[in-house]
């Protein structure tokens, strides 16, 4: 795009194109998220979520504003674009995102205080090492009751996965 000159801001992602690779990452949405939700004046963490952690969908106390939530983890789902250290702990509380309760909400801020801590990190592509590899698994009709096919596909540049699957 020599006219417009070179990529730096894309859908909110930002885009450093560095000498020996790109590096990717959304530190300016992520800053928006904590002013948004009222999360700068909090302290921060070292880790999203324990991963022995064990929730139930029948905690008690439902949390005020579940909508708030719901907000909460949308927006932390499209942040896992650039930050697939977060997708465990988003996926687990996007679980609850029809009945959260107390619990789901502090296991949700936990993972904004480890967003605080960890601001600048991001994705990076060495233009050295960038290798695409492609996967792909088919079961096609094997269910004759309902007749439905389906495929997985995973491509993996340079370490960082991308994967689709779908049902046809």
């Amino acid at each position: 795009m020599s006219m417009m000159g070179e990529l730096t801001f894309f859908l909110r992602l930002q885009v450093k194109q560095l000498k020996d690779g790109t590096f990717i990452s959304q530190t300016k949405y992520t800053r928006d998220l904590m002013k948004k939700f009222g999360m700068e004046e909090k302290s921060s963490m070292k880790i999203p979520m324990n991963t022995s952690v064990k929730m139930d969908m029948d905690a008690d106390g439902k949390v005020r504003d579940p909508t708030l939530y719901r907000t909460i983890v949308g927006s932390l789902v499209y942040l896992t674009i650039t930050r697939p250290d977060i997708a465990y702990a988003v996926h687990i509380v996007s679980r609850f995102t029809s009945n959260p309760s107390h619990e789901h909400w502090k296991a949700l801020t936990k993972v904004l205080k480890y967003l605080k801590y960890t601001l600048e990190y991001g994705l990076y592509y060495s233009r050295y090492s960038v290798v695409l590899e492609g996967y792909s698994d088919a079961s096609w009709i094997l269910d004759s009751k309902d007749s439905y096919s389906t495929s997985g596909y995973i491509f993996i540049i340079g370490g960082c996965a991308v994967s689709w699957k779908s049902t046809k």
